[in-house]
């Protein structure tokens, strides 16, 4: 196949890297696995993946050798010169192996390459590289990758694909249809399928509703389950069900591209390596607290077609109490958990508006008290020492020090690697903070009382002061929030944020 400019580069770039652990960050729909599986083979390749789509969907592009595949009852055989394997079936089978038996190894979906299974696979081969391929965006609350790789080497975000007219515009909606998970567990890392399918099961009205209400052509709905799949085809005139079972689906998506279908109704069908030409709306009603899964998903409508300038993107969200749910801003790294429930509503627009929406709509005293509380914890998960800083971390990630002033020392969200910028240099996000700190002492220490946390902290839970009170009440009015419950501790961090408007 005639590969972009874009993956070309990229591939000279690792082809030119000594040995070495490299990480490669594309955005869904940019190509990655078009990339990867044209790298120059020097020796044997092992692929890693972590889901059963992910291990067969490379395989299709090699062409002209031998390829095996080791996962579940499958299991590859020495004479193959690519080996695709799910982690969790390898890492109980190294002992087939030798370890100098390939020359490269690449990891798919990469940002999970933290998780021990990854860990003891790739502790256990010796490979000449180990290359790391991922589309999530920097999450500054996602495990550290450095320990696995050495440098990000290549950086093509969905910002740059869209601009440079690789891929359409994104404007996306927020639905409600009342679902609720706050009893759902947790399962490899997403929501259990069966719970799901219970805790949506009454949400099928909604949904159809929201597609005669919102959708614009051509569209695709993921559902929760065949049966959600099933139930939600019923109510759209026209939709067609599509599921692992469903025969002839080529002809489906040329029925679909060609407009006699209007609508596609699929449970975990479309979300790798299907080829739509034509897809105008994409409708989320499988919550997910997978990444990579979203922007699969997502990432069906993200093709360009002559016969649409944007993909309407519709979350379709509900109560989900402490669990991460990804929606639209998660494409970008956008957190929203520090974002009042009755305020996610204003987190919508075109993709590259909804950062600037969730700074706004985070800007209420509730949520700055409780921010304190959110870096202290992504503190503790990253083992980073704050140095007693109150830092404000902002929905993209920031961490941000306010003064007198409206002065701001501000670090940018750390990288896959736990990386920073800060004063011009590249940097660990330690360091970072260290530099900020020894800024602080030296530049502001009449200020101490504005950013010194731990000073703070042992007002312990005594009440707020009176002028403390006052100044609230006269810089928050647009509130109409009830000071008296207020400690120190809360008003000096409402006081804080308020310096940084």
């Amino acid at each position: 196949m005639q590969l972009r400019p874009y993956q070309q580069e990229c591939i000279d770039i690792l082809e030119r890297k000594p040995d070495g652990r490299y990480l490669v960050q594309m955005a869904t729909g940019l190509g990655k696995t078009a990339t990867f599986t044209h790298l120059p083979r020097h020796g044997d390749v092992l692929l890693l993946s972590h889901r059963e789509e992910l291990v067969r969907q490379p395989l299709r592009y090699y062409t002209g050798c031998r390829t095996g595949v080791e996962m579940a009852g499958e299991s590859s055989r020495p004479s193959d010169e690519v080996v695709s394997a799910s982690v969790q079936s390898l890492v109980h089978r190294l002992e087939r192996f030798e370890p100098e038996r390939f020359h490269t190894i690449i990891v798919d979906e990469a940002h999970h390459a933290a998780a021990s299974t990854y860990r003891k696979v790739l502790d256990y081969f010796t490979p000449h590289k180990v290359i790391g391929f991922t589309a999530t965006p920097n999450r500054s609350d996602k495990a550290r990758l450095s320990d696995v790789f050495d440098e990000i080497v290549f950086r093509r975000d969905l910002r740059w694909g869209i601009s440079q007219g690789y891929l359409c515009d994104i404007f996306c909606r927020r639905i409600d249809i009342g679902y609720d998970l706050r009893q759902v567990h947790t399962r490899n890392g997403d929501y259990a399928p069966g719970e799901l399918d219970e805790a949506m099961a009454g949400t099928e009205d909604a949904v159809a509703e929201a597609y005669r209400k919102y959708a614009k052509g051509a569209t695709l709905i993921f559902a929760a389950s065949v049966r959600h799949a099933e139930q939600i085809a019923r109510r759209i005139d026209g939709a067609v069900v599509v599921t692992g079972k469903t025969p002839n689906r080529s002809e489906i998506i040329r029925r679909f591209t060609a407009r006699e279908i209007p609508c596609l109704v699929n449970c975990m069908v479309f979300t790798e390596g299907t080829d739509m030409p034509l897809v105008e709306t994409v409708i989320i009603a499988r919550p997910t607290q997978s990444d990579s899964l979203y922007a699969q998903m997502v990432g069906r409508g993200l093709r360009l077609h002559p016969d649409k300038d944007k993909l309407t993107l519709m979350d379709c969200v509900g109560v989900t109490g402490k669990a991460h749910l990804c929606t639209a801003p998660t494409l970008l790294g956008v957190d929203l958990s520090q974002i009042p429930q009755s305020r996610q509503q204003e987190v919508e627009g075109l993709l590259f508006e909804l950062p600037e929406k969730a700074e706004l709509a985070s800007d209420c005293p509730q949520s700055w008290i409780r921010n304190t509380q959110i870096v202290e914890l992504w503190a503790k998960q990253q083992q980073y020492d704050t140095r007693g800083i109150h830092f404000f971390r902002m929905p993209d990630g920031r961490l941000v020090c306010s003064l007198k002033d409206r002065k701001k020392l501000v670090i940018p969200c750390q990288d896959e690697l736990g990386n920073t910028v800060y004063g011009g240099r590249a940097m660990p996000m330690q360091e970072a903070i260290d530099k900020v700190y020894q800024e602080l002492l030296t530049d502001y220490p009449d200020q101490r009382y504005l950013w010194d946390l731990s000073r703070a902290k042992r007002w312990g839970t005594a009440p707020a002061s009176e002028k403390q009170v006052e100044l609230i009440r006269k810089k928050c009015r647009k509130y109409s929030m009830d000071c008296g419950g207020l400690t120190k501790l809360q008003a000096s961090q409402i006081l804080n944020r308020l310096m940084m408007r």
